[in-house]
């Protein structure tokens, strides 16, 4: 299969590493000129994956219009606040229809939609099918060959059972499903509890704390799922529990970290200039609290994120003000 892919962070790196494993001809688009230099002299990614070792099959290019032509397959691999100006750019140079595939985990701030939604406004006619993929994958993991898996969702069947099928080797496993509003939203969500996962060990709490934290979040992130359509199920498989534990157990966890440095006392925007990785909850808890006043869904740890990302709440007033709220049953 030939395989474009938009984006060259870690998980995009990842994700080319893993697609010529499977035995795929990869283009990579690379928006950052040195980033693409980089890979094009090293076959490696030192700003974002140095642990990625690149084949030869993996072609490099800054051009859009050669992106889009390249292949009808597209995994979109972008940070979500990117994901609706670079689909944008690339569509003119779309001649037919094309299968896009997100790879992208959070929920567009100004409009509250979700890749999907985005995907079919922007490419509207051009777009053939959509799937996401998703679940509990850290790029470093994926690069280096652990045994890992994720899901494939699509209300497409054939599409689904296809990405699947090209993704599926040795060393990682797809399952499929129908739910791409379950996915997506699972996906996304998880992130903004797991930077109050962080927060947590910041402060020097235990694991009491992460695993009742883990447990409310993933009751706050089915109720708001399933509200919006998703499948309960789906909020108990690799998308849901699967990359929630991930996220808020494991080190690599970029969110994770972003709620650790919190919880010591930093500032979000010290955080954030000490690094050009990209922390999708930050901008996800907005989404997330939105989302919640829409729907009428009460999501009180999403909540308080949103003070501390944004208000300037402090992260042991916020765990105080969850602890002090009226009891009642699970």
């Amino acid at each position: 299969m030939k395989i474009t892919i938009i984006g060259a962070g870690a998980f995009g790196s990842a994700l080319t590493e893993l697609a010529t494993r499977c035995d795929h001809d990869v283009l990579l688009w690379v928006h950052d000129p040195n980033v693409a230099e980089a890979i094009i002299q090293t076959r490696s990614n030192p700003y974002y994956l140095p642990a990625a070792q690149f084949s030869a099959k993996v072609r490099v290019t800054r051009s859009l219009e050669e992106a889009a032509r390249f292949s009808d397959t597209i995994i979109m691999v972008t940070p979500s606040h990117h994901y609706r100006s670079v689909l944008s750019e690339l569509e003119p140079s779309i001649a037919g229809r094309v299968r896009v595939i997100s790879a992208t985990k959070g929920i567009e701030n100004e409009t509250l939609k979700r890749t999907s939604e985005i995907s079919r406004e922007v490419l509207e006619g051009k777009l053939a099918e959509f799937a996401v993929l998703s679940g509990p994958t850290f790029a470093f993991e994926i690069s280096r060959g652990d045994p890992s898996a994720a899901v494939i969702a699509s209300t497409n069947e054939e599409l689904a059972r296809e990405i699947q099928a090209a993704f599926s080797c040795r060393s990682f496993r797809g399952y499929r499903s129908e739910d791409v509003v379950g996915v997506e939203l699972a996906g996304s969500l998880k992130n903004v509890i797991a930077i109050a996962a962080g927060v947590i060990e910041g402060i020097g709490y235990g694991s009491n704390t992460t695993a009742a934290l883990i447990t409310r979040g993933l009751h706050e992130i089915r109720k708001l799922g399933v509200a919006l359509g998703g499948r309960h199920e789906t909020f108990s498989g690799l998308a849901g529990i699967g990359d929630l534990v991930l996220t808020c157990t494991g080190s690599l966890s970029r969110n994770r970290n972003v709620g650790v440095e919190l919880g010591r006392g930093k500032t979000i925007e010290e955080i954030l200039s000490g690094t050009r990785l990209v922390a999708e909850g930050i901008r996800t808890s907005r989404s997330a609290r939105d989302l919640s006043i829409r729907t009428g869904i009460d999501m009180p740890i999403v909540t308080e994120m949103f003070r501390v990302l944004y208000e300037g709440e402090t992260a042991r007033n916020a765990i105080q003000r969850l602890m002090t709220r009226a009891l009642k049953a699970e």
